[in-house]
């Protein structure tokens, strides 16, 4: 080699890099290289955020637990001390939980979030101090993997997303009380563990066509009682909407129609505790999700779902104090309660209006069915006054008791109590206690399946007190604890979610023993003889019911459930009240 060229060698081996070592890195995502038209797979998805969480230490990734699909579930942590001890970072900082994905083909906050962490990794946010960003990146992985292009028949982009049931063809929107599903568990492990102050779930949806391309659908303010319910009601929720309207989005609360024109108004969507918002908030979580509307391009409810989850990030960090106070006098508040709404209804005396921004709509001929149809014409927009039912008022209140007590056997139960860190004792010797039972005196089912089941509905029970011996194994659980709300929708048999009107106690539902007409004919009389009150009863009955005094196998089998001899588990409740003293 000539001795000017071996000189120019080494000062180029000593000087030059590759280009792509001297530039900073863009972290380009999958969304941003197609133009806004496509949205990461779940394996995309999960190296784009391993590759943050190598070069920036302030992201952290990591696994915790399984799902139906045999994949891990993630967790990505953003936090600027680059400190990923939950136990010490709830004691320090505010933590903001965004949840994606739940529904696969609804995937705009999948992509949002990869935009929003790159952002702050590169610092073209100005990262939080005082919050600490935690986001499950696909909670669905097995909803992901299905990836398809059609499943989502009105849906405008991206060009090919997930499906909405789970490996098991589960909701998982509709599984956070029953938790049928190892991805309902393991989100129990997660958020015990982050123990969020803020949650986020992110979805799209279409109920009618209307200008806004986000809206927002917090949980309902009333449930949360309180002033916590007062603070997301008349603070967070309107300085949300007034943040994302100064940043050029306009958003309204979540259009909760079917069929119809939301001009006419509408009522705000009422989270129970089977769906996502509606299980964090029994932990005083501020819990929202956000829709997108699907007619709009998916580039543009992609930025949109990134804007929202910017400015709430902004909210998060300048009220972090005031909301950890809120949550914790919340749950003081609640141990100090009485009685617990458990059934609600809208309250007819109030409402809100909105400044609705919408499209006129025709009633046409269908020229599919001949019947009538709706179609929206975006050419003919409009702004109305609207009338948004977002008061609610509890229908059925319960005295809080002392302490649940379960029988031993029913495991699917105490599993659940355990998943979600619920403080109960296992009996280890038998102990007699006054305790108010319940006797299931009527409930309606549903007569079509429902993610896996046939709940129950209107259930009502009879309540009587009685003292009863429980035994070892048994279980005693103090409602003095803040799984407490949890307590109550789950084993108060006339809440609309709970482990009854999901089908867990159904064996008390059939009778076990039964009776011989041959043979009970004889005790039956002889019931009739010792007991006047009871003969009375019976000849009042066929007296007044004509049905009754006509078959003979339901006069013989109402005598018999007045008998000692009648199956004394048959409508039993299960789970007793110690009362507080």
């Amino acid at each position: 080699m000539k001795p000017l060229l071996a000189l120019t060698a080494i000062l180029c081996l000593l000087s030059c890099k590759p280009k792509e070592e001297s530039e900073p890195k863009e972290f380009t995502t999958v969304f941003e290289s197609s133009k806004g038209e496509a949205t990461a797979t779940y394996q995309q998805t999960i190296d784009f955020y391993t590759t943050l969480a190598r070069e920036f230490p302030e992201i952290n990734i990591r696994t915790l637990g399984t799902t139906d699909s045999g994949h891990p579930l993630h967790i990505v942590t953003y936090n600027a001390d680059a400190q990923f001890n939950f136990h010490k970072i709830g004691q320090e900082k505010s933590v903001l939980l965004i949840n994606n994905g739940i529904h696969p083909g609804e995937s705009d906050g999948i992509d949002a979030s990869m935009l929003l962490y790159r952002d702050l990794a590169l610092k073209k946010i100005t990262p939080p101090k005082h919050t600490v960003l935690v986001t499950i990146p696909v909670y669905n992985i097995g909803g992901a993997l299905a990836r398809n292009s059609t499943s989502r028949a009105n849906q405008n982009g991206p060009i090919s997303y997930g499906f909405r049931g789970n490996a098991k063809n589960y909701d998982l929107n509709r599984d956070f009380i029953k938790g049928d599903t190892k991805n309902a568990h393991t989100f129990f492990n997660i958020f015990h563990l982050v123990k969020p102050d803020i949650f986020i779930d992110t979805h799209v949806s279409n109920g009618a066509d209307y200008q806004y391309t986000i809206t927002h659908l917090f949980t309902q303010h009333n449930k949360l009682d309180g002033e916590l319910g007062k603070y997301l009601h008349q603070e967070m929720m309107p300085t949300l909407e007034a943040s994302l309207k100064n940043n050029g989005w306009d958003i309204t609360p979540y259009v909760n129609i079917f069929n119809t024109v939301p001009e006419k108004g509408f009522p705000q969507f009422m989270d129970y505790p089977r769906y996502s918002t509606g299980y964090t908030a029994l932990w005083n979580t501020l819990g929202l999700m956000v829709e997108t509307h699907m007619l709009k391009p998916y580039k543009q409810r992609v930025k949109g779902t990134y804007e929202l989850m910017k400015q709430l990030l902004d909210l998060a960090e300048r009220d972090h104090q005031k909301i950890k106070q809120l949550r914790e006098s919340s749950f003081q508040w609640y141990l100090e309660k009485t009685t617990y709404p458990l059934q609600w209804a809208i309250d007819t005396t109030q409402s809100s209006v909105l400044k609705f921004k919408g499209y006129a709509a025709d009633t046409l001929t269908s020229e599919v069915t001949g019947f009538p149809r709706l179609k929206y014409d975006r050419n003919r927009p409009f702004t109305k006054e609207v009338p948004y039912h977002n008061y609610y008022v509890p229908t059925k209140e319960v005295e809080i008791p002392k302490a649940y007590l379960i029988k031993k056997g029913w495991d699917n139960v105490i599993k659940l109590l355990e998943s979600n860190q619920i403080n109960f004792e296992i009996l280890k010797e038998s102990r007699t206690y006054q305790v108010e039972k319940y006797t299931i005196e009527s409930y309606e089912t549903y007569q079509s399946s429902y993610e896996g089941h046939f709940p129950h509905y209107n259930t009502k029970a009879i309540a009587s007190t009685e003292k009863i011996e429980f035994t070892p194994g048994d279980i005693l659980v103090p409602t003095n604890q803040k799984g407490l709300r949890y307590l109550l929708e789950t084993l108060e048999p006339e809440a609309t979610d709970s482990f009854f009107n999901w089908n867990f106690f159904d064996a008390i539902l059939q009778r076990k023993e039964g009776f011989s007409p041959y043979v009970f004919e004889d005790i039956a009389l002889q019931l009739l003889k010792e007991n006047p009150e009871l003969k009375a009863g019976f000849l009042l009955k066929k007296e007044q019911d004509p049905q009754f005094s006509s078959n003979w196998y339901a006069q013989l089998d109402w005598i018999y459930q007045q008998s000692k001899p009648y199956d004394p588990y048959h409508m039993q409740y299960p789970v007793y009240r110690l009362l507080k003293d």
